[in-house]
């Protein structure tokens, strides 16, 4: 048996989570704004299944070994911030193509993209370690309860920031006839991209 009991306040502390503005949500903004609608899309799907296996991990035990060796949390962040860099270089570089009017440079894969930024971003797996045990309740089942809570967090954030997506998607819709215009929106994306990498890096140096 589950215990339901525990879903408002659990809920409710997720919405705390992720109303703030964040590397997701500031992602999302840039993949709208460089891709348009059905980019966010595709990306937020990515961003999902890597919550999913953060929660999987977490629920198979494998968070463990995040606790006792933090250096690894480290390594991840730096690769999730040099990521990031590549994807602000790959912005700029269709932004410059866009401007001598080449067009822009497919950079697809959207949703590999939204996948390898979610499992660059080891506060998902700190987030599964420090929330979900403490709704468990009374259910008899914990490992099924920790299933379930880590599906209802995926289904949120999937609906909330693919509508953030979606919705600075709709600027890339009304301005992308235009290559300056497109070009702005690109470079708008790069500077996201930068700036979640500085703060990234910045995070790590401070620890």
């Amino acid at each position: 048996m589950l215990d339901l009991v525990v879903l408002p306040s659990y809920i409710a502390v997720i919405l705390l989570f992720l109303a703030p503005p964040g590397p997701d949500m500031a992602y999302m903004l840039a993949v709208g704004l460089e891709g348009g609608r059905l980019s966010a899309l595709k990306a937020i799907v990515g961003i999902g299944t890597g919550m999913s296996v953060y929660a999987a991990a977490v629920v198979a035990g494998m968070g463990e070994i995040a606790r006792s060796h933090p250096s690894l949390l480290g390594a991840v962040k730096l690769l999730g911030a040099a990521y990031l860099l590549w994807l602000a270089y790959v912005t700029m570089r269709s932004a410059r193509h866009a401007i001598k009017g080449h067009g822009g440079i497919a950079t697809g894969r959207w949703y590999i993209r939204g996948l390898v930024v979610s499992l660059t971003n080891p506060k998902i797996i700190l987030f599964y370690l420090a929330v979900l045990p403490q709704f468990i309740g009374s259910a008899e089942n914990p490992e099924l309860q920790m299933v379930v809570l880590g599906a209802i967090n995926v289904l949120m954030e999937i609906i909330l920031y693919g509508c953030v997506g979606v919705l600075s998607g709709l600027f890339h819709a009304r301005l992308t006839g235009s290559t300056k215009a497109t070009a702005v929106l690109n470079y708008a994306a790069c500077a996201v991209y930068v700036v979640l990498a500085a703060a990234i890096t910045g995070e790590i140096l401070l620890a």
